[in-house]
């Protein structure tokens, strides 16, 4: 029996032989919009779900099928789909997988885009969001009902890194029949995956880590090869239209090679950076899971292979101190979105998480004075410099 290749190995050969493409070591990008047909009775085959190929690239592609192959491979599921966005991801599931009248039950702390979707989208259309502290899945048990389709959460959170237990939320959805969806961006199938802990779907932004360059916008889900077909014909074919162009499926295919490499170097110079942020005078509380002090550290060792590449901290001044100190450094730079070789940084309240009233901020653990560093490739010495020389030497005289 062959051994099962390394993830590293799987993220750049999975799924693809050059021989079988002119010795092409790099995956040909298949520009079109349509495909031929052998013949007549060959096409209406295929549309009838009876014979495998591609029709029409809003439906699929052969460069995003070796995307969605791969995935698949790397997250241990049966399937993947490839999408225009994380929302497009987000929304082409939810759209096939709920109908009026069910519940959804999700972790209290949510993307902004998602938490205004949930929250402002679907329940306009007669679906139920309620929100429930995962930290205690016991919270789960308490809250589930007979209504509830979808269980969902992040992991760690975004923005302020909160864990769920994966394993237990799973099983406790599953004894009341509910479908666990997962979104994985922040840790990436390298340090957690969702599905060997029972959830049954996996989602992705891949325009984060797995691009990890800053130059794409992209969305994957995964999970059993049924409900991924649904998904496609349903979710995304029909309802929302999120198709992936395929130079953008290229640009993750590259940047899953490099995957394992960026994220061993993001994980190393975050607990770099997290470590000297704890120690800071004018830094109140750091929320990083590789910290002992951290609270859900324990469950960190058990769930993630490494504590990731995010972190987010409260200066001793709160809000305006933290914009005095973002607009003081020099190297890192001011920006939404994560997981790109530049170490990012930004204010969740005013920014990715201003969909959220300040009542609803405050309710979800969302404060004013939260700061988000996604920590980048550079020489961690020199995103220290930055902070070191943006940052306040003590607590100003409003936090004293």
């Amino acid at each position: 029996m062959s051994r099962v290749k390394g993830f590293a190995s799987r993220a750049i050969h999975h799924a693809y032989e050059p021989m079988e493409n002119e010795g092409a070591l790099t995956p040909p990008l298949h520009l079109t919009s349509t495909f031929v047909f052998d013949t007549a009775e060959a096409g209406g085959e295929m549309f009838a779900g009876e014979r495998e190929g591609h029709i029409y690239s809003r439906i699929s592609n052969p460069t995003l099928d070796l995307l969605e192959r791969r995935i698949a491979a790397l997250e241990g599921a049966e399937a993947g789909l490839a999408l225009s966005s994380g929302m497009g991801a987000i929304t082409a599931t939810f759209w096939t997988l709920v109908s009026p009248g069910d519940e959804i039950i999700v972790d209290e702390t949510l993307y902004g885009c998602t938490f205004a979707y949930m929250r402002h989208g679907l329940a306009k259309f007669g679906i139920t969001i309620s929100h429930v502290d995962m930290t205690n899945p016991e919270n789960l048990r308490s809250a589930i009902s007979d209504k509830t389709r979808v269980v969902y959460f992040e992991t760690p959170a975004n923005p302020n890194m909160r864990l769920v237990d994966i394993a237990r939320i799973s099983e406790i959805a599953h004894e009341s029949g509910a479908i666990v969806v997962v979104d994985n961006t922040y840790a990436t199938s390298y340090l957690t995956r969702p599905i060997e802990m029972g959830a049954d779907i996996v989602l992705h932004s891949a325009t984060k880590y797995l691009g990890g360059h800053g130059d794409v916008v992209a969305g994957l889900v995964v999970g059993r090869a049924e409900q991924i077909t649904e998904i496609r014909l349903v979710g995304m074919k029909d309802m929302t239209g999120a198709v992936m162009a395929p130079f953008n499926a290229l640009l993750i295919l590259r940047g899953l090679k490099t995957l394992a490499l960026r994220m061993d170097r993001h994980c190393s110079s975050a607990q770099q950076v997290a470590e000297w942020l704890e120690a800071h005078a004018a830094v109140s509380k750091v929320y990083y899971p590789g910290l002992e002090s951290y609270e859900q550290h324990d469950l960190a060792k058990r769930q993630m292979a490494q504590p990731g590449g995010m972190i987010a901290f409260e200066l001793e001044g709160g809000l305006q101190t933290g914009i005095d100190m973002m607009n003081g450094l020099k190297m890192i730079q001011r920006a939404v979105s994560l997981g790109d070789a530049e170490t990012l940084i930004q204010h969740p309240a005013s920014m990715t998480h201003s969909t959220y009233t300040p009542e609803e901020r405050a309710a979800h653990g969302i404060s004013d004075g939260l700061v988000r560093l996604s920590v980048g490739l550079e020489d961690v010495d020199d995103i220290l410099g930055d902070l070191v020389q943006a940052m306040p030497e003590k607590p100003t005289a409003a936090a004293a």
